[in-house]
């Protein structure tokens, strides 16, 4: 069976993502071939800046040494300066993404992998951005959810990049549907899970306590988790944020919905960052992506650490191979 083909979109081309594809590009995969959407000179002043090879290749060719990297050519409008983004290229960036998104629906590529993006120098390019999750759901036409994993945990989000006052009002019974039932069939379908358990956090402190802190959990959460627990769904909570984590609980969950970013992420991100990735749940094709950011002060440094980006190559390709088996 051929090896799944994935796109390779490295994201802004000042930040840290150009040098971390060189970086890949040493190593000879055996789970997925893959395709960089870029610029060929700022791979090749990535790979110089870092003193490794780099022979880049028509995308149709196959890597067979290090360094070797298939590439569609996405030319900046503006020479790179690491650790400088220009709005100038913000085209680019937004364009490689999209001809990414294309492709895999088109079938020429079974998933995507997204480096790093700088949505200020989007937005200041003149392309209303407010990350590579909202464009690709836009384009996909999709409602998504985001979910976040590492070795250890897996957090998806009821809601994302939202002001902590504004998230009470933005969870609602349709929302947490969406959000759990999404959650549900990325268990199965993407990771194999055939009966998976997902913890749902409750969104006040101690879940509530009962309603003396907080009526969301009685009014909202608890009615909707019910319904679907009757509907099939494995459903544990709404529990405390603050004990949900302890390692003896999460050996019995297989996912954490956490209601607000920063409530289930800082605990994610603490026990292995490194190899945290970020994932876009509900799209019609897998896509991964790293769980950082352009690390501008460290572009063209050669100090960036490439395990991120290597954990979201391999995540998307198991789970490429993993919808391709199901559909056999």
């Amino acid at each position: 069976m051929t090896l799944p083909r994935l796109a390779l979109v490295p994201g802004e081309p000042a930040g840290v993502g150009p040098e971390l594809c060189v970086r890949l590009a040493q190593r000879p995969r055996t789970d997925c071939t893959l395709v960089t959407l870029a610029d060929p000179a700022t791979l090749q002043a990535a790979a110089t800046a870092l003193a490794l090879p780099l022979n880049l290749l028509h995308e149709d060719e196959p890597a067979r040494r290090p360094g070797d990297l298939p590439l569609r050519m996405f030319p900046n409008a503006s020479t790179v300066a690491f650790g400088a983004p220009d709005p100038r290229n913000a085209g680019v960036v937004v364009g490689a993404l999209l001809d990414a998104a294309a492709g895999c629906l088109r079938g020429d590529f079974a998933g995507m992998v997204t480096g790093p993006v700088q949505k200020s120098t989007i937005n200041e390019g003149g392309i209303a951005y407010t990350g590579t999750t909202e464009l690709l759901a836009g384009h996909a036409g999709r409602q998504v959810v985001m979910m976040l994993a590492n070795d250890i945990v897996r957090v998806a989000l009821a809601t994302t990049h939202l002001p902590l006052r504004e998230v009470a009002d933005a969870i609602d019974a349709g929302l947490l549907r969406h959000v759990l039932t999404t959650t549900h069939e990325a268990l199965r379908s993407d990771f194999g899970i055939a009966a998976p358990v997902i913890a749902v956090l409750g969104l006040n402190p101690h879940a509530g306590e009962n309603g003396h802190l907080g009526h969301e959990e009685i009014d909202t959460i608890i009615p909707l988790l019910d319904a679907l627990r009757g509907e099939g769904l494995a459903l544990v909570g709404p529990l405390p944020a603050d004990t949900a984590f302890l390692p003896n609980k999460l050996t019995g969950f297989d996912a954490v919905v956490a209601m607000y970013h920063d409530q289930g992420l800082p605990v994610l991100k603490y026990s292995g960052f490194e190899r945290a990735v970020n994932l876009t749940l509900g799209l019609p094709y897998p896509r991964v992506a790293v769980d950082h950011g352009t690390a501008l002060d460290l572009a063209g440094r050669g100090l960036a650490d490439p395990s991120s980006l290597e954990a979201a190559v391999a995540t998307c390709a198991r789970i490429a191979s993993q919808r391709r088996s199901r559909a056999l």
